[in-house]
């Protein structure tokens, strides 16, 4: 197709990966679009900047210069850029430093409204998500393009019910920073082919805040997943114990009506819940406040047999009623 882009003047490019290596420092992925970027220049990137200190080729060996269509990796960071952010070659430091502190300010101004406190003017916004649950999160790995990644798919994770908010991502060793945040955002630390610095890991075990380490992205939305699923309210089904036909009651001085009853099927425990049914309609909801075979007290009655039951704050028994034994089973709640 005979594509062509003019290789003389600044250099513009596109970060494709970004990192910190311990003895080089920040080095970027970087490839070349148009025009020269060479070693001594001055650049910004995103909300950072610096000057070029060295350019790797794609097979390893330092070159003083790269042009379009060049993959280089670029030594001379003054912070670790995001992957995608354009590098813009200038004429000066200066220049640079404008751009990038600008750029800097700008990042920090957006990121305290979005994280502003409720008031007149959002205040209908914070009730109408505050039944929302919410687990936050700080992200540090080994690579830009994994914090990347990262940020998007736990992000991706938020539901109606659960909300992920992604505090703070960025290259490198969990730091006792990041602890710190962690600690007084409530937040838990995800890092990914990275360990904590023995300083970070001490306090995260004094401010009790947890860090999880992985190597494996799908292992991290696992879970996080499961960590969402334990912010939901539980979820409990009614699970049906027994029916017990009231044939007689008996009224027992100091302590009320107790329903003479025989079990139709299933099983009467002690500590179910009960409903009293009556022509089809549910006229109680509670609890069954004692249970007799006879005089004895009896843990359950199975199907077959006679019962006494008693039902707590309860007294207007008639026969004919329906006495069904029920429990509420927990169940996991799902996203």
């Amino acid at each position: 197709k005979e594509l062509s882009a003019p290789s003389q003047g600044a250099a513009r490019g596109v970060v494709l990966e970004a990192r910190k290596e311990k003895g080089r420092g920040i080095v970027a992925t970087v490839l070349v679009q148009q025009g020269g970027l060479n070693v001594g220049d001055f650049f910004f990137c995103g909300s950072t900047w610096g000057r070029v200190r060295a350019i790797t080729d794609d097979a390893g060996r330092r070159v003083k210069s790269a042009g379009p269509s060049d993959p280089a990796e670029i030594m001379g960071f003054d912070a670790v850029p995001g992957a995608g952010d354009i590098l813009q070659g200038v004429e000066s430091e200066a220049k640079a430093l404008d751009v990038a502190s600008f750029r800097s300010q700008r990042d920090k101004e957006e990121g305290l409204v979005s994280s502003r406190k409720v008031s007149l003017e959002n205040l209908f916004d914070h009730m109408a998500t505050s039944d929302v649950k919410e687990l936050n999160v700080v992200v540090k790995a080994d690579v830009q393009g994994s914090v990347e990644v990262l940020k998007e798919t736990l992000v991706g994770l938020t539901t109606e019910k659960v909300k992920v908010t992604f505090l703070h991502g960025s290259v490198g060793a969990v730091t006792t920073n990041d602890v710190m945040l962690a600690a007084a955002s409530s937040a838990i630390i995800i890092g990914f082919s990275v360990r904590p610095e023995r300083t970070a890991r001490d306090l995260a075990e004094s401010e009790q805040v947890d860090i999880r380490l992985y190597t494996v992205i799908y292992e991290v939305i696992d879970d996080v997943k499961k960590a969402l699923v334990g912010l939901l309210e539980p979820v409990y089904k009614e699970e049906e114990l027994g029916q017990a036909e009231v044939r007689e009651v008996f009224r027992v001085p100091k302590i009320g009506s107790i329903a003479g009853s025989h079990v139709l099927e299933g099983v009467i425990t002690r500590h179910a819940k009960a409903r009293l049914v009556r022509d089809h309609k549910v006229v109680y909801e509670g609890g069954i406040a004692s249970l007799r075979r006879f005089k004895d007290d009896a843990t359950e009655v199975r199907q077959g047999f006679d019962c006494g039951i008693g039902l707590e704050h309860y007294q207007d028994i008639k026969v004919g009623d329906v006495i069904e034994a029920y429990k509420m089973v927990e169940m996991t709640p799902e996203l």
